[in-house]
C-alpha cells in the first residue's frame, strides 16, 4: 500500500493529459476549422451594398427608408 497515491496520480495525470491532447485536436479538426472553411466561403462571394439593399428595400432599417 505504500505510494499507492503516487502511483494512481502518475496514471491519472498521464491519462488526462492524453485524453485533454485529443478531445483539443477533435475540436479543432472537427468543429474549429470546418467552421473557418465555411466563413472564407460565405466571404468570398459576399457583397455587402447587395445585402444592404436588400434590406433597405425591405424596410429594416428606420435611418435609411426604402426607395
Amino acid at each position: 500500500m505504500r505510494r499507492l497515491l503516487a502511483r494512481r496520480m502518475k496514471f491519472h495525470l498521464f491519462g488526462a493529459f492524453f485524453v485533454s491532447i485529443g478531445c483539443a485536436a477533435l475540436y479543432k479538426f472537427g468543429v474549429a476549422e470546418p467552421r473557418k472553411r465555411a466563413y472564407a466561403e460565405f466571404y468570398k462571394n459576399y457583397d455587402p451594398m447587395k445585402d444592404f439593399e436588400a434590406m433597405r428595400a425591405a424596410g429594416v432599417f428606420e435611418s435609411a427608408p426604402p426607395k
